[in-house]
């Protein structure tokens, strides 16, 4: 299959946590954060790291 994005990453977001998983020639790295603002820059701190072009976002809603 050819690559279209050399790097990605996709988020997997949750009340209290996100999950990023990032996709590069090298391999996949998956790390969880909080949401909290300080958390949340941490997060673009580690994409940006990892020179990532592309971010994917997932949110699951479960209403009650």
């Amino acid at each position: 299959m050819q690559s279209i994005h050399e790097r990605c990453c996709g988020l997997d977001v949750h009340k209290k946590t996100i999950t990023a998983c990032i996709i590069t020639p090298k391999g996949k790295v998956i790390k969880t954060f909080g949401t909290m603002t300080g958390e949340i820059l941490e997060l673009v701190e580690w994409i940006k790291e990892h020179q990532c072009t592309q971010v994917a976002m997932g949110v699951a809603s479960h209403a009650h």
